[in-house]
């Protein structure tokens, strides 16, 4: 029988597998304006965590003993709407589930003959267009100017950091590894990277940022983001994707106050979610898939097999173990 993976109870800190619950379930047949869908490749994402959580946020919490969801690729198996056809190809956010029904109005096709299935999922799908609308909106690169980017070779960060490049931009990424930052210089071409369990971050940024910092790119938060304040340059821009640095801790995170860096140097700090850019969703499309096409976007996926596995890629994530996108491959497409 097909499986799903529920939300067990709520984590404390950092999540367990005993906070999931795999059930078997049934296939339901889809009614008039649904599908079939069989899940071929889910999205594990940091912000996942957040929903966890009983709190306010801007997208609801998931609800206790019901099925978890994020990005999913599918193919259509039955289809009870005029708009998709048995064998289509089709993204929306859909349950951690071999089999989902959904309605012809909450997903859309897909077109794999432009890039792979599973970019959709990443560097044409809501992390590619984060990093563009995060940097292209917020930050606002100019030519020569130096652009930093926390959690540089995550699936977000890595774009970031190669559209800056386009612009002309001085790039600098933070990892956690010796090997991503082999990857950010050699393979992403950034100018420097910096690894965060190793090297002193604030020494190192002003080594390698001379003239100071006029983009931040902020993925992180915590140690790593503190030490990038003293650096910024006036009228710098900081773009607020992410803080995984706190997303399991148990007590309030308390840092250096970013007050008195922003008023000296008339910074603009900005927090946002791709959500807020679903106007131009195809603004952003178009772009990533045109430097895609020409050779100037290169991208990675950690892929995990198996449906079963699903928790742990999702686990994996908060122990820096991938490389770009994080994706969970559960069915061949046919």
């Amino acid at each position: 029988m097909p499986k799903q993976i529920l939300l067990k109870n709520r984590p404390t800190g950092m999540p367990t597998h005993e906070n999931f619950e795999i059930r078997e379930t049934e296939i339901r047949q889809p009614g008039q304006g649904e599908l079939l869908i069989r899940t071929v490749y889910i999205s594990v994402d940091p912000y996942l965590r957040g929903r966890m959580n009983d709190t306010k946020s801007y997208i609801p919490p998931f609800q206790l003993n019901e099925v978890i969801s994020s990005g999913v690729i599918g193919q259509v198996e039955e289809s009870q709407s005029d708009l998709f056809k048995k064998g289509d190809l089709v993204l929306g956010s859909l349950g951690w589930e071999e089999y989902s029904i959904a309605k012809e109005t909450t997903v859309r096709k897909i077109d794999s003959t432009i890039a792979p299935a599973s970019s959709y999922l990443s560097v044409l799908g809501m992390t590619g267009l984060t990093a563009y609308f995060g940097l292209i909106d917020i930050g606002k690169p100019k030519t020569g100017e130096t652009v930093v980017v926390s959690g540089a070779a995550g699936a977000v960060g890595s774009i970031v950091g190669q559209i800056a490049k386009l612009k002309g931009c001085r790039v600098v990424g933070i990892a956690g590894s010796t090997d991503k930052v082999k990857y950010l210089v050699e393979e992403l071409g950034f100018d420097a990277a910096i690894n965060y369990k190793t090297q002193d971050v604030g020494e190192t940024l002003k080594e390698v940022c001379p003239n100071g910092i006029d983009v931040y790119f902020e993925n992180v938060g915590g140690k790593v983001t503190d030490a990038v304040y003293p650096l910024l340059n006036n009228f710098a821009r900081i773009p607020v994707c992410g803080a995984i640095s706190s997303y399991n801790n148990e007590t309030e995170d308390i840092g250096p106050r970013v007050q008195s860096y922003l008023i000296k140097t008339s910074s603009l700090m900005q927090g946002f979610t791709v959500g807020n850019y679903s106007s131009r969703f195809g603004e952003g499309i178009q772009a990533l898939a045109g430097w895609l096409k020409d050779g100037k976007l290169k991208y990675e996926e950690t892929i995990t097999e198996g449906f079963d596995n699903t928790i742990e890629a999702f686990l994996s994530l908060f122990k820096g173990a991938n490389l770009g996108k994080a994706i969970v491959t559960v069915s061949e497409i046919q």
